[in-house]
């Protein structure tokens, strides 16, 4: 059964990657992948029960974050509806390439720590799309903000799901991750920025946009303060995400539905004196129409397909194959981060979590802050390899073998002068 399962998910995954050449969307790919991997899994089972309470288990985490990544994704198409990205981008005046890559990767990096990785990389990626005309030069800006949005969200206990695991989890403090890894976390982005800045040259051409007439301009000052509203309502409530939860101890996608119905709201009563057909464009309904839905369905496939290894012991049985074969815990992380990858490190770290004991390794190990980098950050050398990369990879059509081409050689360094530096800090400090 699990040769099966395991030669399907690899077959499931080459598709995927070689979705161009064999002209088969990737979201059809992931769905079969994650359908026939617990098919193999129940037809094998004796126990049909435990199988199906399994699946309902994991397609309730599952489901948490595809509903987090609806609310987020609609919520940005409302503050893109009302031209409120338009507000950022006027100020970032820019068109160097140069400049403007290590502006939008910084931005992203800091709103990643405050917001989660997932958020700030679908926030990020509006905003360059306003900046960019140019397709081929705004999916290696993209590529950037996955590196930055991972690296980002490492170094917080609240900018990365897996950091926010090992802190529910009790492995972690927040005050000493951000000391231990803020500059393992800022050198692993710094490197893949410094290897672009020799590569690119020139500047960027902005879309071209129309000058209001005399007639239009108190349109337009109507038009700048719902812009103004709405992105202020927009990233106070993506910025309230994390403090709901801290607050509530509810998941996060509570938050974000929360915030998503709060933006509804005052999108309703910013235009309540006009018709349907004037309203229409900054609906909700209309939002949920630009969305990409195949995205979505492709992070279904892709976790479900994920959740089947997971529940067929075979994360639990490779973690406990690498700590006896390899032994060494620091290369063993490294090899974690390497793995998430390819496969997701949610259940990566949590598998991890289970092999090591808290008396053990007690809260604020090495380990646990090092497996907070690794995993973090590892997940940017392949687009599927993060959640943020999937969202990004949906919006920016980016195909798997072009990421691989222009990006993964700069994320894999980054990640491995992060490894070092946070290594020699620990070196420093103990």
């Amino acid at each position: 059964m699990q040769i099966l399962i395991i030669s399907i998910f690899t077959i499931g995954y080459l598709g995927i990657a070689l979705e161009h050449p064999i002209k088969i969307n990737k979201t059809a790919t992931a769905l079969l992948t994650g359908v026939l991997c617990w098919t193999i899994y129940v037809v094998f089972s004796s126990d049909k029960e435990l199988v199906l309470s399994e699946l309902s288990h994991h397609l309730g985490s599952v489901s948490e974050i595809l509903f987090f990544l609806l609310g987020a994704m609609t919520i940005v198409e409302l503050i893109d509806a009302h031209q409120g990205f338009k507000l950022i981008t006027d100020r970032i005046t820019s068109k160097n390439k140069v400049t403007l890559l290590w502006t939008i990767a910084f931005i992203t990096f800091f709103l990643s720590s405050v917001l989660d990785n997932l958020t700030s990389a679908i926030v990020m990626v509006s905003v360059i799309r306003k900046l960019i005309k140019d397709s081929e030069s705004r999916k290696l800006f993209a590529g950037i903000v996955i590196i930055a949005a991972n690296a980002g969200g490492a170094w917080s206990p609240i900018g990365d799901v897996t950091t926010t695991m090992l802190w529910i989890g009790g492995q972690i403090t927040p005050v000493n991750i951000m000391k231990m890894l803020l500059i393992p976390s800022l050198i692993s982005l710094i490197i893949p920025l410094v290897y672009l800045t020799f590569q690119l040259k020139g500047s960027v051409k902005k879309a071209k946009e129309e000058e209001a007439k005399p007639e239009e301009v108190h349109q337009v000052i109507i038009q700048t303060q719902n812009s103004l509203i709405m992105l202020f309502t927009g990233f106070c409530t993506l910025l309230f995400v994390p403090i709901f939860k801290t607050l509530t101890h509810l998941p996060p996608y509570m938050g974000i539905l929360l915030g998503l119905s709060i933006v509804w709201i005052v999108s309703e009563i910013l235009h309540s004196g006009k018709d349907e057909e004037e309203k229409k464009p900054f609906t909700v309904a209309h939002a949920l129409s630009k969305i990409d839905t195949s995205s979505i369905l492709f992070f279904l496939g892709i976790l479900i397909a994920i959740s089947a290894l997971e529940s067929t012991h075979l994360l639990t049985e490779l973690a406990t194959w690498m700590d006896k074969s390899i032994g060494n815990q620091d290369i063993i992380v490294v090899v974690i981060g390497l793995a998430s990858a390819v496969i997701d490190n949610v259940p990566l770290v949590a598998a991890s979590m289970g092999m090591y004991d808290l008396t053990a390794f007690p809260t604020d190990s090495k380990i646990w802050e090092f497996m907070a980098y690794c995993a973090g950050t590892g997940g940017s050398i392949l687009i599927i390899g993060s959640a943020a990369g999937v969202a990004v990879m949906g919006m920016e059509k980016i195909d798997f073998l072009w990421y691989m081409r222009k990006i993964s050689f700069t994320a894999l360094l980054g990640y491995f002068a992060g490894v070092v530096a946070y290594l020699l800090i620990f070196a420093l400090l103990h």
